[in-house]
């Protein structure tokens, strides 16, 4: 009977324990799909921080060149002394711009005077860039606005230099790498 008795515990401990490996195993292999799942949500998180960081570092970059793309075409645009430094404003900065030919026909007219004399030369016209401020708003459809305030000191003939305050406004397309507009309000 003992004997009986012991078998009988011997056989409970045993199928106690294939059931406890079983369990354990079990779990061994939820674990093991757990631990998947965690490195499937690592490699992904680490590819939208890669993704985030590429966007963010292509939108500053484009964000700083819209900026000095701005400033270049002030500086330029609003620096002559004589009529040969006027016609030679655009060829200057032509890299940088993509503008409608209406607008470059605005931007930057001959300088003559309705009798084909020069209205720079004759006058004694003079611009001198003297400083500006670049700002930049959010990107748009792959457009950035780019605005800045442009202090020049204007002179002509005979007349006191003043200082004038500007307003540019424009537009730069990210894909182009080009200022596709600009516009002028002047602020004095």
């Amino acid at each position: 009977m003992k004997n009986k008795i012991l078998l009988s515990i011997m056989v409970l401990l045993l199928v106690g324990l294939d059931s406890m490996i079983s369990i354990t195993n079990g779990k061994r292999a939820q674990i093991q799909q757990v631990r998947k799942e965690v490195s499937q949500v690592n490699k992904q998180q680490r590819y939208m921080n890669t993704q985030i960081d590429y966007l963010q570092t292509t939108y500053n970059a484009n964000d700083d060149q819209a900026k000095n793309d701005l400033l270049r075409f002030a500086k330029t645009y609003y620096t002559f002394s004589s009529q040969s430094d006027y016609d030679q404003r655009f060829s200057q900065i032509s890299d940088i711009l993509s503008l409608s030919n209406n607008q470059k026909n605005q931007l930057f007219d001959s300088g003559l005077d309705a009798t084909g004399g020069s209205r720079i030369d004759n006058l004694g016209l003079t611009s001198q860039y003297e400083t500006a401020t670049g700002y930049t708003s959010d990107l748009n459809h792959q457009i950035i606005e780019s605005l800045a305030t442009v202090i020049v000191q204007t002179s002509g003939t005979g007349q006191k230099s003043i200082n004038q305050t500007i307003l540019l406004h424009g537009w730069f397309n990210t894909k182009t790498q080009k200022l596709t507009s600009i516009k002028i309000n002047q602020i004095q």
